[in-house]
């Protein structure tokens, strides 16, 4: 088949709205002298939120409000979304028994057992605010946090056990506040707008309201300010220096220009983005006539699993879940389920979309970078067959040769203006970056992590591949799934880990092959250009010996059109080599791919020590920071990658 009309890539493509909520307990000071004002103001800024996403989406728009669900303001929040049909997830701190513990304040070790077995509390006070979470709990998407949940009981039952041991509670504290702190992280990793309701005091204590708000900000998430003392004058903060100007009483009412572009943001039309994916079209092979590239690589790097052969197939979308990624889907089953959502949208969208990207980025790579080679290739040709007739001794076909030359010169004239127009590097820019981005998609997806919306990279006009390969990972969301240790270990062993040595071994394999390369085509034009130095040499030499009586005085005339020949065909041919070693950069790519294997050979080796070392050092915590390492190695070395080839579009070789 000459592409594959089953798969469309945006056919799944469904911005939606991501709300975070953070706020003080019921027993805060602030919040209990003005509590009915705050749920007022709070009502009316999440009712602001769902009128600006109706206008900008229709009532067919999606919202999700991120809740750790803890007492207070979490769960009015929670209330006030479900009234309103958002979606509910809830990242907890804690596996989902343990969490309705603590967050009902659970005063006796019988009832903390009760509570973290699904029973009821014996006392009716805790057992009402744990039936009140349970109700929640119900109705949320849960992503519990529950790698330690043996220790952190542990320490609650102690703490309860013997009041008076500071020590004890301390300790407590210090986990559940580190906990808490990773559910914040989790929640604002996949939000676009945090609510919090914050009488801006502390920002130092973990895991509390001051500290999440201070997070966001760091990572550049946009904050909605609710003081208890004045909720009816809430404000939006964009960066962390912005909490240094808090006026209680600058603000004449609510920030609502601002929560508009967020919210238009998130639900921003992508028409044209959507169009100019679908009129890519994924094929099953690679063109021959755009196989140049690949045979330079192979001819002077050796043979590589992409370079080996002129032609080469691509994975059909259809075919990578049965195919390369059936293993990937076999841990991700075994980890989560086979009905649960996310291995259903890795399955049906995101490694269908990553075959997708990858096939077409390729071929397009082939006819861009196979193009300007050709360029170069035909423009040395060009000057060789148009000074032919001389060493042939053929001046009266020297029209032959001249139309030959201007036929080259067409070719290269055409092959520039069909990729400007085609805009092949363009596309091949934007396709390579979704397949990127989605190569890792299923660890990050499948572990819980996210990357802030703030920190994708930006690239003005054709930021599109990072909103849609953003969007597709958002709209996959977080696993529904208890993250143990067993969990831990089996996406780190079956999913993470593979994929990291996968690549650390392709980078290591890419460098060398693009060394020799560049070795070997700058020996090749120096080559050509010595051999320019001999033979211009050699005729001198000859002259020389003419004119000394050495040898017969017609031999210079009678060589002198073939060593006129030599002498600009040498030259011409290793400056176009030259011109080829520097369109391709193969030095500079093979220093970037040395130096991103080094760094997963760095991550590699820390995975490994991970998993293999004591079983209470594997914890959610350190898992994600790894998995997040990965990440960021790939957006870097995306970014090294397009500020070699950006200038480099596809012209003249001149």
């Amino acid at each position: 088949m000459a592409h594959d009309p089953a798969h469309d890539p945006a056919a799944g493509w469904k911005p939606h709205v991501a709300i975070g909520i953070t706020g003080h307990r019921p027993d805060n000071p602030a919040l209990s002298g003005n509590r009915e004002a705050v749920l007022r103001a709070l009502e009316d800024a999440l009712g602001a939120i769902d009128r600006l996403a109706c206008e900008a989406a229709g009532e067919g728009r999606e919202i999700r409000l991120f809740t750790l669900l803890a007492g207070g303001i979490d769960q009015s929040a929670a209330r006030i979304a479900l009234a309103r049909r958002w979606s509910l997830v809830a990242p907890l701190p804690f596996g989902a028994g343990l969490n309705c513990a603590i967050n009902a304040g659970a005063a006796t070790r019988g009832d903390v057992a009760a509570l973290c077995s699904g029973g009821q509390a014996a006392d009716p006070e805790v057992e009402a605010r744990a039936a009140a979470i349970r109700t929640l709990a119900d109705s949320a998407h849960l992503f519990e946090i529950a790698d330690r949940d043996e220790e952190i009981r542990a320490a609650l039952e102690c703490s309860l056990a013997d009041p008076a041991d500071g020590q004890a509670a301390r300790r407590l504290d210090a986990l559940c506040s580190a906990n808490v702190e990773l559910a914040g992280r989790v929640m604002i990793e996949r939000i676009d707008l945090l609510v919090a309701v914050w009488d801006r005091t502390r920002t130092d204590l973990a895991g509390g309201t001051g500290h999440t708000v201070l997070a966001a900000l760091e990572t550049g998430t946009p904050v909605l300010v609710i003081d208890p003392a004045r909720p009816e004058s809430w404000t939006i903060l964009t960066r962390p220096e912005e909490l240094g100007h808090l006026d209680p009483g600058a603000a004449a009412g609510p920030d609502l220009v601002r929560l508009e572009a967020i919210v238009a943001g998130a639900l921003a039309p992508m028409a044209h983005s959507v169009e100019r994916m679908r009129r890519e079209k994924w094929r099953p092979r690679s063109s021959f006539g755009f196989g140049i590239y690949r045979w330079i690589e192979w001819l002077f790097g050796g043979r590589t699993a992409k370079s080996g052969t002129i032609q080469t197939r691509f994975e059909a979308p259809g075919s990578i879940a049965a195919g390369s990624a059936a293993g990937l889907l076999d841990v991700a089953r075994a980890a989560l389920g086979p009905e649960d959502r996310v291995v259903a949208r890795i399955e049906r969208e995101l490694l269908p979309n990553f075959a997708w990207a990858d096939g077409v980025s390729s071929r397009l790579s082939d006819a861009y970078r196979s193009g300007m080679s050709v360029n170069f290739m035909l423009s040395a040709l060009a000057i060789i067959i148009g000074i032919a007739y001389l060493p042939l001794g053929l001046p009266e076909l020297k029209w032959v040769f001249a139309l030959i030359e201007l036929g080259l010169l067409l070719a290269i004239l055409a092959i520039t203006y069909v990729g400007h127009a085609r805009a092949w590097h363009r596309r091949w820019f934007e396709t390579r970056r979704v397949a990127e981005y989605l190569r890792f998609a299923p660890a990050i997806a499948i572990t819980g992590v996210a990357r802030p919306v703030a920190r994708w990279p930006r690239g003005g006009r054709g930021e599109w591949p990072e909103r849609f390969s953003r969007d597709a990972l958002r709209d996959a969301g977080l696993p529904e799934a208890r993250i143990d240790r067993a969990f831990l270990r089996r996406a780190l062993e079956g999913i993470v880990l593979p994929h990291i040595t996968g690549q650390r071994r392709y980078h290591e394999a890419k460098a060398k092959q693009l060394a020799r390369v560049d070795r070997r085509i700058d020996r090749a034009a120096e080559s050509c250009f010595l051999a320019a130095v001999v033979s211009v040499s050699i005729w001198l030499a000859i002259a020389a010996a003419a004119a000394a009586g050495l040898v017969p005085a017609s031999w210079p005339d009678a060589t002198a059109k073939l060593f006129t020949f030599l002498g600009v065909a040498f030259p011409t041919l290793g400056a176009n080599l030259a011109g080829l070693r520097y369109f391709g950069d193969f030095e500079r790519f093979a220093a970037i791919s040395r130096a991103t294997s080094g760094k997963l050979s760095s991550v590699e080796e820390r995975t490994g020590l991970l998993i293999s070392g004591d079983e209470q050092r594997l914890t959610f915590s350190s898992a994600s920071d790894l998995v997040r390492a990965v990440d960021e190695i790939i957006v870097g070395e995306i970014e090294s990658w397009q500020s070699v080839y950006a200038a480099k579009h596809l012209g003249l070789p001149a």
